[in-house]
């Protein structure tokens, strides 16, 4: 008998619908998969005969063929058990219903037991079973609240084999998981656990990831051991502007896909935060693998990337990046399919001027051999650091300011200034669909947008000589000279905020280690 049950398969942050048909006949007396599954698919044969015996079902004794189409894409993963285990058990005529499987997309992995357990991307799965007219979503219970996001579908949340049958068997009516979204989504948010206040002193660094905040800009923190630079990086999320619900939708489904949801959650509410350790591979960061994942700067889409002791990652795996950063996306290409993972993220980075961490400290003195400061410099590349907006010292906290008592500025007063900047750009770029801050501005907007007059056209001039700044560092002190002017709400760059972005380009690499 020929049964059809509905499955998924996630590439990129997209699903597509698969066909599960099972075969059985007296033909002969092997099991097989075809359609390219990986060896894990291969390998449920094994679980799903365990979990039927286990349940007082009869597996069949011929020929059992498993054909996932379409045949020519490959699929991967242990999610196609329990669609397997249910369409064998219809094809053996244990299930009487077949017609009314085709109206379900069924996903899971089996135990042994029969125990169903949780599955990654179910988030897209159910986008991709409402678009194509699906009465019902079947997954984990784990995944339901994740799944039933998508208004419009009934999602069954199951916890076992025995569940799915008495369903389709009507013996047993499965409650669909329904969720709110809007308020799942500001329950969410909470409040968070860290905030700016927590930062003693370092009113000029706070200055500048406000500026970086308001405007999208990248930004890295240079100064010796102590000095603060993790704790004002951490913090940056906190003044930025909450996740719309469209972008946290997105943000869940990268998360979704990569298994990274933590348990029982049901949308990622607050911007991520991603701080990968300086030994990471180049298919790690950007995404990539035999079965292509989204990496690093993809879970950080809508959020922050933050780059720990810059000059420690290796070489290539920071010039792999220098594309995704322009192009605020990656593509992952393999012999039969191209990937897309989007990847919009601030890059804040951090590093000690020198290995020993000392050089230009106002008190200790630097142990570092003659040259190798400029060395250790050197492995962070022109190109790259050109790409990042703000170039920011951080100096030590003097003792007065770390034992004083003075209640410094909330993130919460922060955001709200951050917020009405974005919101000035949000009505200058209304009419585009890929600029929505002013660190993404293009070369003809910038001309149209950022009016210099004559005196702040001087001062960029000697700076640009002073510093050998290049043309896209030029760029880059306009748009975040826009950026001030607009935390300001002046409608006009002024010479005092072209005097302020180029104070942020100080450490640019012709003037570091001199």
């Amino acid at each position: 008998m020929l049964v059809k049950t509905f499955g998924s398969a996630v590439y990129g942050v997209e699903a597509i619908t698969i066909s599960v048909e099972l075969d059985v006949n007296n033909q002969g007396k092997n099991y097989f998969i075809v359609g390219l599954p990986d060896n894990a698919i291969k390998e449920s044969l094994q679980r799903v005969e365990s979990a039927i015996k286990s349940n007082g079902y009869y597996m069949p004794r011929t020929k059992l063929l498993v054909n996932l189409a379409p045949a020519d894409i490959k699929k991967t993963g242990t999610a196609f058990d329990l669609p397997i285990a249910i369409g064998t058990l219809a094809a053996t005529g244990q299930i009487d219903d077949a017609e009314k499987l085709s109206r379900f997309i069924i996903m899971g992995e089996l135990s042994l037991d029969g125990e169903i357990k949780s599955i990654r991307g179910a988030l897209p799965i159910a986008i991709q079973a409402k678009k194509e007219n699906f009465e019902g979503l079947i997954v984990p219970q784990t995944n339901a609240r994740e799944a039933a996001m998508v208004d419009g579908l009934k999602v069954y949340g199951v916890a076992h084999m025995n569940d799915v049958v008495d369903f389709f068997k009507g013996k047993k009516n499965i409650e669909p998981t329904v969720v709110n979204i809007t308020e799942e989504f500001l329950y969410a948010q909470g409040n968070d656990d860290i905030d700016f206040s927590d930062v003693k002193g370092q009113q000029n660094i706070k200055r500048a990831l406000e500026i970086a905040a308001a405007g999208g800009h990248n930004a890295i923190l240079i100064g010796p051991p102590g000095a603060g630079k993790t704790m004002l990086a951490k913090r940056l999320p906190t003044i930025l502007p909450p996740l719309t619900l469209n972008e946290a939708l997105e943000t869940t489904k990268i998360h979704s896909v990569a298994g990274k949801m933590p348990e029982h959650s049901t949308i990622v509410s607050k911007r991520p935060f991603r701080s990968p350790h300086h030994s990471i591979s180049d298919a790690a960061l950007v995404g990539g693998g035999g079965n292509p994942q989204p990496g690093e700067i993809s879970l950080a889409h809508n959020g922050v990337l933050f780059l720990d002791e810059l000059p420690e990652f290796k070489r290539t795996v920071l010039e792999v990046m220098r594309q995704p950063m322009e192009e605020r996306k990656v593509t992952i290409s393999r012999a039969r399919i191209a990937l897309e993972f989007p990847a919009s993220f601030m890059l804040i980075a951090s590093m000690n001027p020198c290995p020993c961490g000392y050089f230009n400290h106002p008190e200790k003195d630097c142990s570092c051999p003659p040259g190798m400061v400029q060395k250790y410099l050197n492995k962070v590349s022109g190109p790259l650091l050109d790409r990042i907006d703000l170039h920011v010292e951080v100096t030590p906290v003097a003792f007065d300011e770390l034992s004083n008592k003075y209640q410094y500025e909330r993130s919460e007063t922060i955001r709200k200034r951050v917020i009405s900047a974005r919101d000035i750009q949000a009505k200058r770029y209304h009419h585009s669909d890929s600029v929505y801050a002013n660190a993404q501005m293009s070369s003809k907007m910038l001309k149209e947008i950022c009016i210099i007059d004559e005196a702040s056209k001087k001062i960029i001039k000697s700076a640009m000589e002073k510093l050998n700044l290049s043309a896209r560092a030029y760029d880059r002190i306009i748009k975040v000279s826009r950026t001030i002017a607009d935390l300001e709400h002046s409608e006009q760059i002024k010479t005092e905020h072209l005097a302020e972005a180029i104070h942020f380009r100080s450490l640019d690499r012709e003037n570091w280690g001199t």
